[in-house]
């Protein structure tokens, strides 16, 4: 983990772990890692090289509504410009929030039958800031 500092670090519910095996699932060792010992994982972390350059690893991006998070937008604009190596703001990078409409309108795909937009509309209103 050199040049590696965790920013995010939890451990997954069983929940999380009982899907197939997959590049972008579970797998044993993680299974292992986690259940039998009770190892938290890294969601997001920073890097720093040796030669000053900088990069940002972050495993929530697959989840759309996630950007209906105020909180979960701000940790990747600070990550940005963290990376950039901008100026941070005292009180972080802001930005405006993001309404149901906008997130379901920049939706690339087509919502499951199970898609239940009033479960949607409540976990955004449940987030800081999302409406």
């Amino acid at each position: 983990m050199a040049g590696i500092t965790p920013i995010l670090t939890d451990l997954p519910s069983p929940e999380t772990l009982a899907r197939r095996d997959g590049s972008h699932s579970g797998n044993p060792a993680v299974r292992q890692a986690v259940l039998q010992q009770k190892e938290p994982q890294h969601v997001a972390w920073a890097a720093t090289r040796a030669d000053g350059g900088r990069g940002f690893g972050f495993t929530g991006g697959h989840d759309h509504w996630n950007w209906g998070d105020r909180n979960f937008r701000k940790l990747v604009l600070n990550a940005i410009a963290w990376c950039a190596q901008a100026e941070i703001p005292a009180g972080g990078v802001g930005d405006e929030p993001v309404t149901f409409g906008q997130l379901e309108q920049n939706q690339d795909e087509e919502p499951g039958n199970d898609f239940d937009r009033n479960k949607i509309r409540a976990r955004l209103r449940s987030f800081s800031g999302g409406t």
